[in-house]
């Protein structure tokens, strides 16, 4: 069996989308062929101290020299061209969004990432991304060839359909309070909507971005909204199922998404979708299962959301949509396939 090495930094089982994915390919590659050897890097990464580039260096160079390397991006993007070039195995990057891309960084922080990513995938065999829009990214800013590049796209579990609050229409959030999820947007965005009936649930970590966390409780508490924005923190598996059937409405207002699972895993319960344009989003969620606005436009956001609230027809047809699009979602075995596939591809052309 073809053996990959998968550098991940932190802890895996964090609750994101990104760790979501590397838990998932880890599971099922080896029913493509390829055992997985997974190696926990330290887990300050994007921002790692030197001492952390130095042991994530040796830790990598102590497996087989024969074995591809999969770096996660989250490291590999922060990872300066002086320690990537002490890594002898071939490497294959997995990039869900590049990290100069974030929401909430400053110019010079955005600048240093787009130097480290690029020098970075240039040292690469292969680079496997989560959407077709990443890989036009990659190749139009960061010089990545075309032909270098697999689109493996999330997979979507298969789910029931939402049956929905049954009262006070519940709109859903899911995905960790950060900057680039655009949350305080969408709490101006109801403040603006108070008129209409409806609650809204936050389903995601609030220890990873303390200042947005502050910025998202201060605007509740500014627009008198603490008893219809709730703040719900990470959930189990069982508690977000809860929470996707008794939703009627998926909203999140990300900046960017390098795919959106969040998204993909409303369609999958027939929940029509309010969004921005930021990224993949645009190819994530069609047309006639959700309105999306440009990001940070607080007002068009609301202007999407009354309409929703308001017509009840509007609202069905597009959950309607929604549940018709979820039969053509990817799913996880399709996902560890073209992984699967992209690997091939890597070695057979350090082997050419």
């Amino acid at each position: 069996m073809r053996e990959v090495v998968f550098a991940i930094p932190g802890d895996i089982s964090t609750p994101t989308g990104g760790y979501r994915y590397d838990r998932r390919v880890i599971d099922l590659l080896p029913q493509q062929g390829w055992k997985v050897r997974h190696i926990a890097l330290p887990g300050d990464f994007p921002s790692p101290v030197t001492a952390s580039l130095e042991a994530s260096v040796r830790m990598i160079s102590e497996t087989p020299a024969e074995s591809l390397v999969l770096i996660d991006g989250l490291a590999f993007g922060a990872m300066p061209l002086e320690f990537v070039r002490q890594v002898r195995q071939p490497i294959v990057a997995l990039v869900h969004h590049p990290l100069a891309l974030e929401t909430g960084i400053d110019a010079e922080r955005a600048k240093y990432f787009e130097r480290t990513e690029r020098e970075a995938l240039s040292r690469t065999v292969h680079v496997i991304v989560t959407s077709s829009g990443t890989k036009d990214l990659l190749t139009r800013d960061f010089g990545v060839r075309e032909d270098l590049i697999s689109v493996a796209e999330p997979g979507t579990d298969p789910a029931p359909r939402a049956k929905g609050s049954g009262g006070v229409p519940r709109l859903l959030s899911v995905g960790s309070v950060t900057a680039r999820k655009g949350y305080d947007v969408l709490v101006a965005a109801l403040a603006r909507i108070k008129d209409l009936q409806w609650e809204n649930h936050i389903a995601g970590s609030a220890e990873r971005d303390s200042a947005a966390v502050k910025i998202v409780r201060d605007a509740i508490a500014k627009h008198d909204l603490a008893g219809r924005v709730k703040l719900l923190g990470s959930l189990d598996d069982e508690t977000l199922e809860r929470e996707y059937d008794r939703a009627d409405l998926f909203v999140l207002p990300s900046h960017f998404e390098g795919y959106g699972m969040a998204f993909a895993e409303a369609l999958a319960r027939g929940l029509p979708v309010v969004g921005c344009t930021g990224g993949a989003v645009v190819n994530t969620v069609p047309a006639d299962a959700g309105i999306l606005v440009p990001p940070g436009d607080a007002a068009a956001l609301a202007d999407a959301l009354r309409t929703m609230l308001s017509d009840k027809s509007e609202l069905k047809r597009r959950a309607d949509a929604a549940w018709n699009h979820a039969k053509k979602l990817p799913g996880w075995d399709e996902t560890a396939a073209r992984v699967a596939r992209a690997l091939d591809k890597a070695r057979a052309g350090v082997n050419a």
